[in-house]
């Protein structure tokens, strides 16, 4: 992962959890994940993290969600549908904390 002023890039493998709705997620890397808990202390709201990701040409805003030492980034169904995304594709994710 980079990181310039709380701006974001990393990659990970799509999953899919049978959690709250959209299914499927991004993982942060483990260690980077522990600098955004740092970054986004007092912006988050019951352990989440409002974002602004792109993947692709896409652009979306959602919320990070703690899970097992990491945060989700959620794939919301009209970023997969844009960007032709499926399950245990490799995705390069930009992110930044907040909403525009």
């Amino acid at each position: 992962m980079s990181r310039v002023s709380a701006d974001y890039i990393f990659e990970g493998a799509v999953i899919e959890w049978r959690g709250p709705a959209p299914y499927f997620y991004v993982p942060m890397p483990v260690e980077d994940a522990e600098d955004l808990k740092e970054d986004a202390r007092g912006l988050e709201y019951w352990g989440q993290v409002a974002v602004t990701a792109t993947i692709g040409e896409t652009t979306f805003t959602t919320a990070l969600f703690p899970k097992d030492g990491t945060y989700l980034l959620p794939l919301k169904v009209v970023v997969r549908r844009a960007e032709g995304i499926d399950l245990d594709d490799v995705l390069e994710v930009r992110m930044r904390l907040g909403h525009d």
